[in-house]
């Protein structure tokens, strides 16, 4: 699976274990991805937002991924990698308790994770105009 790459994916971990790792790094924003305990096949994108882990499941289909409706009437969103749905998601207000600001990612050599900022808050889709984003 093309997840397994990606550093922001903890794999297999509890979610007692996955509160254990954002709490500790007590940055709103954090964020991590690891496999659902109880959908086989699912994904769970947490994210830390003032001491509480929001978990929203991501479900693969034969096309794409996907995130479960957070509410009534919102339309699903469809994204072909797991990195176009972290991309998406690090806008605002895009219908998460907080946008995505730090992934943690899992070292190689242990289980223990490090939060790194991934970059500057814009986006800069066309060169020749910048949307830069209030804080």
């Amino acid at each position: 699976m093309e997840h397994m790459d990606l550093l922001f994916y903890h794999g297999p971990i509890s979610r007692e274990r996955c509160e254990e790792i954002l709490g500790a790094k007590g940055k709103d924003g954090s964020y991590l991805i690891r496999e659902s305990e109880t959908i086989h096949g699912a994904l769970c994108l947490c994210v830390y937002k003032k001491k509480v882990v929001y978990t929203y499941r991501i479900l693969q289909t034969h096309t794409g991924y996907y995130t479960l409706q957070s509410s009534a009437g919102v339309k699903e969103k469809f994204f072909k990698t797991l990195e176009d749905l972290v991309h998406y998601y690090k806008k605002r207000n895009q219908g998460l308790a907080t946008r995505l600001r730090h992934s943690v990612k899992r070292k190689q050599t242990d289980q223990e994770s490090v939060v790194s900022d991934d970059g500057p808050d814009y986006e800069n889709v066309d060169p020749d105009y910048v949307d830069v984003l209030p804080d």
